[in-house]
């Protein structure tokens, strides 16, 4: 994926408000951290990631994840935007924005995800 391709698939959630962390990109959702994007390693850091899934993701595809010391003691991973694909970052995305999102957006959210097409 390209860092414009994350932004579109990111900015597609229901909520996501656009802003800046460490200087970089970051997207939150009704104030609260969703993903941000790192130029040290051109990753996404992507929370509630737990440490067992977190070596999991590391071992199965580490072309794709990986972490740094500063993570380590966080349930969280680091994805290589090159590497994931977009079907995989929106699970993980959709993980978190479920655990941050308003009840409102996740009625709405589910209400549209379920309509028959």
């Amino acid at each position: 994926m390209t860092r414009d391709e994350v932004h579109a698939l990111i900015m597609a959630m229901p909520g996501v408000e656009e802003g800046a962390s460490y200087g970089e990109p970051s997207y939150k959702v009704k104030g609260k951290f969703l993903t941000r994007l790192r130029s040290e390693d051109d990753s996404l850091v992507l929370m509630d990631i737990h440490f067992d899934e977190r070596e999991m993701l590391m071992e199965a595809e580490p072309a794709t994840f990986h972490i740094t010391p500063h993570y380590q003691g966080y349930p969280s991973v680091l994805a290589k935007i090159a590497a994931i694909d977009a079907r995989s970052l929106m699970d993980l995305l959709e993980r978190r924005w479920r655990k941050i999102a308003s009840k409102a957006l996740l009625k709405a959210y589910d209400a549209e995800k379920n309509r028959p097409a």
